[in-house]
């Protein structure tokens, strides 16, 4: 009959890179690698004219990763996104191992300087902006935080009385406490009583729901509608989650608070091509600068490495101590 599905199809296994996401899904990833693999996935098989990867090997591999490097000039960390993305889809979907890839080109590493703004500069960018935003912006240079950090939080994950800030599985897919500035402690009370107001309005219309991580919402199925589990900058409108069908309150855009901040840099007069990000570059750049040890400044930011966060002492100019120009001397 039309509009059912013949015994054919519903018995026709699952599309590939629907295979991707489930696999990624069992393994708890987050959605922005879940986009990223499946993407570098596609385009791997695209690259190859749509040939089905069990036709293919480590030379196909390498050859694309060759091509990344030499023709699209894509960045390290870019071409080694893309290749963790196609090993996911041979040991954990095709279940086949790769073996050894020869002869990939790799591409360049250009070791760049991050942009700090100034405090007066970061003073000036801030009062151009409004409302949650402004607040978002304040809580990534005042606690270090990156953007997706921040806006995945939630009411439960700030502690008040020990002026600190618990971050849920950050990248590197670990825990980490961030210090919460006494300076916004009123600014955020109060958009946690907004964040409670909107939700009890949700409640009362049937929904009132944000998305729990992993099996929590079976283990607990009110921790969703719980005050708790909401998020404490949520999104203006209420959506379906794709991956369940069901109806939340996410939070709010990551690329709103982003040209938000663009336009904020625009009105201040600020010529340095300064982002979310540079709000956490001059966070830590600040606390060194006020003769912070570098190793709280690296458990501040999250770094695996203090090699990582010793990029900030170049952009001071400081090694193990500060050098002063022989001109300044004369």
């Amino acid at each position: 009959m039309p509009g059912f599905p013949s015994a054919a199809a519903s018995n026709r296994p699952p599309r590939l890179l629907d295979q991707v996401r489930t696999a990624l899904r069992v393994r708890h990833l987050s959605r922005q690698t879940e986009r990223a693999y499946v993407q570098w996935i596609r385009r791997f098989i695209l690259f190859h004219g749509k040939r089905h990867p069990r036709e293919m090997g480590a030379g196909e591999i390498a050859s694309f990763l060759s091509h990344l490097a030499e023709t699209a000039g894509v960045s390290p960390s870019t071409q080694n996104q893309a290749l963790n993305g196609v090993l996911f889809l041979y040991r954990h979907v095709l279940r086949v191992e790769v073996g050894v890839l020869e002869g990939v080109v790799r591409a360049r590493r250009r070791r760049r300087l991050p942009v700090v703004l100034s405090r007066e500069e970061v003073r000036d960018l801030l009062s151009q902006l409004h409302g949650p935003h402004r607040l978002i912006a304040t809580l990534l240079y005042g606690a270090g935080l990156r953007l997706r950090e921040c806006l995945a939080l939630r009411v439960k994950d700030l502690d008040f009385d020990y002026g600190q800030i618990t971050l849920r599985n950050t990248k590197g897919r670990f825990d980490r406490v961030a210090l919460l500035p006494a300076r916004l402690d009123t600014a955020l009370r109060e958009q946690l009583s907004r964040v409670q107001t909107l939700h009890r309005r949700d409640v009362a219309q049937g929904f009132g729901t944000a998305p729990v991580p992993y099996a929590l919402a079976r283990k607990y199925p009110a921790a969703a509608s719980d005050s708790g589990w909401q998020f404490i900058f949520p999104s203006t409108t209420r959506s379906s989650d794709r991956r369940t069908g069901e109806i939340h309150r996410f939070h709010l855009s990551p690329s709103t608070v982003q040209r938000s901040v663009r336009c904020a840099r625009r009105k201040a007069g600020i010529d340095k091509p300064a982002s979310c990000h540079t709000l956490r570059h001059s966070f830590a750049t600040h606390l060194l600068e006020d003769g912070y040890d570098i190793r709280t400044v690296q458990e501040l930011l999250g770094h695996k490495s203090v090699k990582t966060t010793m990029i900030y002492t170049h952009v001071l100019n400081k090694g193990g101590r500060a050098v002063r120009s022989p001109l300044d001397a004369l």
